[in-house]
């Protein structure tokens, strides 16, 4: 283990490192972090709070994981941080701790891509295989599904959830929810689609990709409200079977409450 860890870095008494975790120079781990194998953090980095880490992440220079939430009702509750495996998490990115006015854990889970000045912030819950370009910014308890794509400088306002599969252009404004699938730009952001090509990317048939495509016109080009396009959802369902897993992803999201979604 001393091999791996520079002898300027600190590690405090009680954090708990895989043997093979390596820790660069003037990094600075705190008492109640816990890291998996296979993980590298890189110099000048400081990883504090009650956060534990699974394997094979990569945190490069000057990261601060595990900070304390930027709510002002915060008053040193045990919250905590837990991330998943093969994260790259990228120079000066900032991920917090939640609060006990939500959930109490902020969450990111596996192989996502986390790139420079990205902010996460206190109770987010992060999906899988995102990517977030430079300069992201999360407010507080905001719901990220697995595969979405952020463009750099896009901000995101508490409590939206963005749906899996969805792909935001740079510089966007997210002030309500976004449905899975959906692909889109700007202040305020608008829908122009679905994300296809990414489906196809993810081995999503052409029947599929179609019946989304048939969901999406249903939202957006029928004139329906919200509670209307979830029940016709509900209907196509039965006609296109093959898609019915597809389709339910986008029903559901209709169906849950949240801040009202883009149009």
């Amino acid at each position: 283990m001393a091999g791996r860890i520079h002898a300027t870095a600190i590690i405090a008494p009680g954090a708990e490192l895989a043997e093979d975790v390596e820790v660069g120079a003037y990094s600075i781990i705190g008492p109640n972090v816990s890291i998996g194998p296979g993980t590298t953090v890189g110099p000048h980095c400081i990883i504090d709070g009650h956060t534990r880490i699974g394997a094979n992440n990569l945190f490069y220079r000057y990261c601060s994981i595990g900070g304390m939430p930027q709510d002002k009702k915060y008053r040193g509750e045990p919250t905590r941080l837990e991330i998943g495996d093969g994260n790259t998490v990228r120079e000066y990115v900032t991920i917090n701790t939640g609060t006990t006015q939500d959930v109490g854990v902020t969450r990111l889970g596996d192989d996502n891509w986390i790139m420079a000045y990205v902010h996460i912030a206190h109770d987010c819950q992060i999906g899988s295989h995102t990517i977030f370009a430079n300069s992201v910014q999360l407010a507080g308890h905001v719901v990220i599904g697995d595969w979405v794509i952020l463009g750099g400088i896009s901000a995101v306002h508490q409590f939206v959830h963005i749906g899996a599969h969805s792909m935001i252009g740079g510089a966007s404004a997210i002030r309500q929810d976004i449905p899975p699938y959906i692909i889109g730009a700007g202040d305020p952001f608008r829908p122009v689609g679905i994300n296809s090509e990414g489906l196809q990317r993810r081995g999503y048939d052409a029947e599929t990709i179609s019946a989304i495509k048939e969901a999406y016109k249903l939202l957006y080009r029928r004139n329906l409200k919200i509670d209307e396009a979830a029940a016709a959802m509900r209907a196509l369902q039965k006609e296109r079977p093959a898609a019915s897993q597809a389709i339910d992803l986008l029903a559901s999201f209709l169906e849950r409450p949240g801040r009202g979604i883009v149009r």
